[in-house]
């Protein structure tokens, strides 16, 4: 059975967040959807719906740690349209239990992180030139702002994010800069006729520390060290 985890609220915040369960060749594995709904648009590097644009819904889905499937993209696409949700979204994937998810909130900026760390390190490494393909422990931030972004401020969350993700990592005691298959979604609102977008969001810019600050909490809650 679904059961819904409520997620932080703030004034003009996305909805709750569900936690999904079921069963895949015998395994019992678990799934986070945020139904947002229309008026939002995101940036991603997630496998499903990444990129910039309109998007709807946002699943961050548990697969067995030895995940051998080539289209992760049709995976999630499927379990999303079994969890009902239809349209356009972002699909990411995680060995990681997201039951032990991390999340916190700044300002009406929110964030939700799941965190696998058992196959971390750094991101200029010798070794990053090999062919063995990564385990999916991975880190997987998805952010929301309740405000419109432009489009190279929807990146430079991105950068912040990340930024922000190594500090809360080295912070918890892990001397890395994350895992290899670590994905990123921000969230924002799609702008109302006359509105004009924020045009920063770097971490010394008002949404962008804002956004910072949720990540560090969350990530540091997602490694188990809040």
């Amino acid at each position: 059975m679904n059961a819904v985890v409520p997620f932080p609220r703030a004034v003009g915040g996305p909805l709750p967040v569900e936690c999904l369960s079921r069963v895949e060749d015998g395994e019992g594995l678990h799934a986070l959807l945020w139904r947002a709904g229309p008026g939002w648009r995101m940036i991603s590097s997630a496998v499903l719906g990444g990129g910039v644009g309109e998007r709807s819904w946002v699943l961050n889905a548990q697969v067995p740690h030895g995940y051998r499937r080539t289209d992760p993209d049709r995976h999630l696409a499927a379990l999303a349209a079994a969890a009902g949700v239809r349209g356009p979204g972002v699909g990411l994937v995680t060995a990681a239990d997201v039951r032990s998810y991390g999340r916190a909130h700044d300002g009406g900026a929110e964030a939700v992180v799941t965190a696998g760390l058992g196959v971390r390190g750094w991101a200029a490494s010798p070794a990053a030139g090999t062919t063995t393909a990564p385990a999916p422990g991975t880190v997987n931030i998805v952010l929301a702002v309740p405000v419109p972004l432009t489009d190279a401020a929807l990146v430079n969350a991105v950068a912040t994010a990340t930024e922000t993700k190594v500090q809360a990592l080295l912070d918890a005691g892990f001397a890395c800069s994350g895992t290899p298959t670590d994905a990123v979604c921000v969230a924002a609102r799609t702008p109302l006729p006359g509105e004009e977008p924020h045009a920063f969001a770097g971490p010394r810019s008002l949404w962008g520390a804002r956004l910072a600050r949720a990540v560090h909490a969350a990530v540091r809650g997602a490694a188990g060290t809040p």
